[in-house]
């Protein structure tokens, strides 16, 4: 019994050296162990409709998730990776009809074009649109669900984001 357990603590313990020196996690993320700062642009906001708020709080959202799930420190001058981005649709759709044509379902749905730029390896960078949606009640006006519709969208926009840039998917 205690052998065994001294092999496993002494496997986890090579995989989190292997972890910390390679630049990679238990979650998969992969970060080059050269690549030490980023930079989250200020999003704009181009999409009709949208909340004047929308733009600066996606960019916050960004720069807490960099902040909080990898080891890079913020910096705006000489950055190794930059995040620049655009709102780009701001929509209510109508989903699930119902006989009759009425919708039992409406669904917001935001989209960005997000630039990543890596300022150590140009091939890592990337241009590429995420979207996701948060569906409701069609009885429902937006304006009740729309703080929650937002925070929710914006994880889940952060985190492809995030991915798409530290996990090559």
């Amino acid at each position: 019994m205690k052998k065994s357990i001294f092999v496993l603590l002494l496997l986890c313990s090579v995989s989190f050296w292997q972890c910390g020196n390679n630049g990679y996690s238990f979650r998969g993320i992969s970060i080059p162990t050269d690549v030490q700062t980023y930079y989250v642009g200020q999003f704009k906001n181009n999409a009709l409709n949208a909340p004047p708020t929308l733009a600066i709080e996606t960019s916050e959202a960004l720069k807490e998730k960099i902040r909080r799930e990898s080891r890079l420190i913020l910096n705006e001058t000489e950055p190794d990776v930059e995040f620049q981005g655009t709102i780009v649709d701001f929509r209510v759709t109508a989903e699930a009809p119902q006989p009759g044509e009425s919708s039992a379902i409406n669904r917001l749905t935001i989209v960005t074009a997000v630039e990543y730029i890596s300022n150590k390896n140009k091939d890592d960078g990337f241009k590429r649109n995420f979207s996701f949606f948060f569906d409701f009640d069609a009885n429902t006006e937006l304006a009740s669900v729309q703080t929650q519709a937002i925070e929710d969208i914006l994880a889940q926009l952060t985190e492809d984001i995030f991915n798409a840039a530290f996990t090559n998917w």
